[in-house]
């Protein structure tokens, strides 16, 4: 199973790939865990990945722009199909349960 996740937290991974049970199944060779840091996609010297909200008010959003190029970076790279499930973890996304992780399953 190779499992890329795009984030600007790299670093927060190794525990990820590195201990417990996903650690052995990296150890093994069963898994593969590589981190894409959207940074590495932008077009300005400061490598900014967010913005003011449209419209104005409070707080920051995400740029598309870096999201959208990283993960047409793994795509590419990795030679993976239309089919293949491309996961955005978002607060109002589906909640991620156990039958949620058997669909994902059949997917490997």
């Amino acid at each position: 199973m190779d499992i890329a996740v795009v984030t600007l937290f790299p670093e927060m991974f190794a525990a990820i790939s590195e201990y417990g049970v996903s650690g052995r199944a990296v150890q093994k060779g069963a898994m593969t865990l590589s981190c894409i840091n959207p940074r590495d996609f932008t077009h300005d010297r400061h490598q900014t990945v967010d913005d003011r909200p449209f419209g104005g008010g409070p707080g920051m959003v995400m740029k598309p722009e870096p999201i959208f190029e990283a993960v047409d970076h793994v795509r590419q790279s990795a030679s993976l199909g239309e089919s293949t499930p491309v996961i955005l973890m978002s607060p109002q996304g589906r909640r991620l349960d156990q039958p949620l992780v058997e669909e994902l399953a059949t997917h490997a």
